[in-house]
């Protein structure tokens, strides 16, 4: 199956929202390096850190928000296809596709500090303070101890008793995990102790603000800046990342 009809198929799958998405406005517009085939993102003391795919194009990387300028960067070399990322302490995890395999760095500067193994697929990375968070693009998160790397614990990831496939980037967001789904313009509110999805964001508009038509230049980028209540969403190789506001929970 191609992956165009097998997006048009998996979003018929998916089961639509019994109710209206979480309404958002769009704040502010940033510029973003549209080469970028954007696979984790995260906010940090000031900076965004960025992961991008693709074998022989992967790196981890340090940008200015305000100009999308690369402060800092590192290769991720072939044959590995990088994926998601985040940051513990001072080091920063990376995951890749399919070769099983994660890697660990100093956050300051990069450097390599370890690497660690696990069953399956690399998709998106987050933290809640307690655990790493990892998606391997089917609808379970795996919860590792952040010390060891071992997993703890998962969930899978329900809408009406359904299970939501193609999990992939992730962000934590106020108790809850915010999960980009491969070939949807959703952002899905996943409650961490059920996997239950509290509700959906659609990002559609956002896309299309970014003028991008690639069918693989999907939705794949959320970061959340928690001292000033900041979200910002982009995409792989969007020229744009976006800052929206998200309506309270009524």
């Amino acid at each position: 199956m191609n992956r165009i009809l097998f997006a048009l198929v998996s979003a018929f799958l998916l089961v639509p929202p019994a109710q209206a998405d979480t309404p958002w406005k769009l704040v502010a517009t940033h510029p973003h390096d549209a080469t970028a085939f954007t696979e984790g993102l995260f906010y940090h003391d000031g900076a965004l850190y960025e992961s991008t795919g693709l074998e022989g194009q992967s790196d981890i990387r340090k940008v200015a928000l305000k100009t999308g300028k690369v402060l800092q960067r590192r290769i991720i070399d072939p044959p590995y296809f990088g994926e998601g990322i985040v940051n513990w302490g001072d080091k920063l995890v990376s995951l890749t596709w399919r070769h099983r395999r994660g890697f660990v760095w100093n956050l300051a500067d990069f450097a390599p500090l370890s690497d660690f193994r696990y069953g399956g697929e690399g998709w998106g990375m987050t933290q809640d303070g307690r655990s790493l968070i990892m998606s391997d693009g089917t609808a379970q998160l795996r919860f590792l101890d952040p010390d060891s790397l071992a997993e703890q614990r998962r969930i899978t990831v329900t809408w009406n008793g359904r299970a939501v496939d193609r999990l992939n980037e992730l962000e934590y967001v106020k108790g809850e995990v915010w999960a980009n789904i491969w070939y949807d313009t959703r952002i899905a509110r996943i409650d961490p102790a059920t996997g239950a999805v509290i509700d959906w964001i659609d990002v559609a508009r956002l896309r299309k603000a970014a003028g991008v038509t690639d069918s693989e230049a999907v939705a794949n980028g959320i970061a959340y800046d928690a001292a000033k209540d900041r979200v910002f969403i982009t995409g792989k190789n969007w020229p744009k990342l976006f800052e929206i506001k998200v309506a309270p929970k009524p």
